[in-house]
């Protein structure tokens, strides 16, 4: 019994996760705080700050100390200037949250059987695996995000922005914005939740049943 009630703990638990991490992971698609661009007096612009996101970036000028400009404009997928980190994250953002939500649904599918007790461990199909197997590879995904993007920042690479932003090739400075902890974030629960549900194939597998001994 009290086996049974920590298998169902862990479910609950993977569920709230992957929920969480769905969640932080469609959260960080939105963000433009990816990298954080220091630009400093140049031939270009004035001193002002840049935020590059995967869909967008973001230019904030200081006109004064209570004044500030601020100028976005979206990426399209067609626009030749966009590096190929760039291009790859957006696609592997967008298959992780695709990968997430069908993670979700299976997830709430194999509640449900278990819920009602329908739930067979000899099928074919089960919901539970499906579900750390999507949600695995979702985090999968998130993590080369991060890790490229953590690449990109950390080798200075610069972008060459249409001439029309006004913004320089490389800044003077650069750093990770808050959109890459959140898909740090996004990416251990994601990865968590998958181990979790994984392992509840084996961890049934393994509860101690009743045995008779021979006399």
């Amino acid at each position: 019994m009290l086996l049974l009630i920590n298998s169902a703990n862990c479910q609950v638990a993977g569920f709230a996760m992957a929920t969480v991490g769905w969640i932080l992971t469609t959260t960080s698609m939105g963000l433009v705080e990816w990298r954080v661009w220091y630009i400093e007096n140049n031939a270009l612009m004035p001193p002002g700050l840049v935020c590059v996101g995967m869909w967008k970036v973001c230019v904030y000028h200081h006109v004064s100390d209570h004044n500030k400009v601020t100028l976005c404009q979206r990426y399209s997928y067609r626009d030749p200037y966009l590096p190929l980190d760039i291009r790859v994250s957006q696609n592997l953002l967008l298959i992780a949250s695709i990968l997430g939500l069908l993670g979700r649904a299976s997830i709430i599918f194999a509640l449900r059987n278990a819920y009602l007790g329908i739930l067979r461990e000899n099928a074919t199909f089960n919901p539970f695996v499906a579900s750390g197997i999507l949600n695995l590879a979702s985090g999968i995904c998130i993590a080369i995000t991060v890790v490229w993007n953590y690449h990109s920042v950390m080798s200075e690479q610069g972008i060459s922005f249409p001439p029309s932003l006004l913004i320089p090739f490389k800044p003077n400075t650069q750093e990770i914005g808050s959109a890459f902890l959140v898909a740090c974030l996004a990416a251990f629960m994601m990865l968590l939740s998958g181990v979790i549900f994984l392992s509840h194939k084996f961890s049934t597998a393994t509860q101690v049943h009743p045995q008779t001994s021979d006399t």
